[in-house]
């Protein structure tokens, strides 16, 4: 029988290695952000040359608690703006993009729609034409898992799925997959330039504080001793440690360096870790303890998809890539990392902490 590619790599699942990013220059957009943040200490870990392209840290943010900025070069601007990144990429001459930078809430893209697309779809558009300057080999674009036209149906979505979006966060990022398939179709590939998009699930992880977030929402309410109302508590995400996806990044990043993979990849858990939002906030409520609860909200609320899961089968098996954390372990780590950051210990020392101990799991 054929043995598919990586198949025997599976098994172990694989970690991106650090003599493939020593002295890598690599421009990550959105490092200010929650998932940006974590991705920005990992590479600097890995021994990558990192600069940094995104809006000012929000205060409070995990961006603002590790000062980022101290960690990471960075340029505070907005990528809507055409002349932002030419000139960013021209200044740091990165040989990788990878493109983090989004309005990445679906509750915020009803308030103020225009600014979601511009964006999120014009951003990439401007990310993806810098692109073309002759210093990069290859670009990774993160979109997310509501990039499909959700039918609400109980079978995970496939790379090769129908694209489209309820509500403009959706939509956007919908988009985006698109104008990320043009330019590589129509310009990048032919200039020798690896252009793939990644799809990924809910991430829980420590030092998440957007609004509108589950599990920011929970630890709020936790730490002020209240029950976290809850919107729709039977709706049912792929939900996954934050480490998981951006150890699919890295690893896909890699083959992109190498001029393969340059497609669309799904990085999610598998079909026994997908679980309502009602039990994730069961299983954070306990691993919080201190009499921590939730209670339905009964809104009214806007629409927001009832069930999602990605299909991550085609990464499981050309990258060698799988998820190390189970859910009930990812959100206990979870509730531990905000319960250390209350009680003093300092969000980067929890961070790397966490990325070392991740490292160093089996899988």
């Amino acid at each position: 029988m054929e043995q598919r590619p990586g198949a025997l790599a599976v098994l172990t699942g694989a970690l991106p290695r650090a003599e493939r990013w020593a002295g890598r220059r690599v421009l990550l957009t959105g490092h200010t952000g929650f998932k940006g943040a974590w991705l920005a200490l990992w590479l600097r870990r890995l021994g990558a040359e990192v600069a940094g392209l995104a809006l000012a840290p929000e205060p409070g943010s995990l961006g603002a608690a590790l000062e980022i900025e101290r960690i990471v070069p960075t340029t505070i601007a907005d990528i809507s703006d055409p002349e932002v990144v030419p000139r960013v990429v021209a200044a740091t001459r990165p040989e990788l993009i990878l493109h983090l930078a989004a309005q990445a809430l679906v509750r915020c893209s009803y308030a103020e729609p225009i600014a979601t697309l511009a964006v999120n779809v014009m951003g990439t558009a401007h990310v993806l034409e810098a692109a073309r300057s002759a210093s990069v080999r290859a670009v990774l674009v993160v979109t997310t898992d509501k990039c499909y036209e959700n039918r609400e149906w109980v079978w995970p979505y496939r790379e090769d799925e129908a694209l489209g979006g309820h509500d403009p966060y959706s939509a956007s990022k919908a988009a985006a997959e698109l104008v990320t398939a043009a330019w590589r179709r129509s310009f990048l590939a032919a200039s020798g330039v690896a252009v793939a998009s990644a799809r990924a699930g809910n991430v829980v992880g420590g030092g998440d504080w957007a609004a509108d977030r589950l599990v920011p929402d929970c630890i709020r309410a936790f730490l002020g001793g209240e029950q976290v109302r809850i919107r729709n508590p039977h709706a049912t995400r792929p939900w996954q440690h934050v480490l998981d996806p951006l150890c699919g990044y890295l690893l896909l990043a890699e083959r992109l360096l190498d001029g393969t993979d340059a497609e669309a990849w799904n990085f999610g858990p598998g079909p026994d870790e997908v679980g309502t939002v009602a039990e994730v906030v069961g299983m954070l409520a306990e691993a919080w303890g201190e009499g921590a609860g939730w209670v339905a909200d009964a809104g009214p609320h806007p629409h927001e998809a009832g069930l999602l899961a990605v299909d991550a089968a085609k990464a499981r098996a050309r990258l060698a890539w799988r998820p190390r954390l189970p859910l009930a372990a990812a959100l206990r780590q979870t509730a531990t990392w905000y319960r250390r950051h209350r009680d003093g210990a300092a969000a980067r020392q929890l961070i790397e902490d966490e990325i070392a101990a991740y490292e160093a799991t089996p899988c």
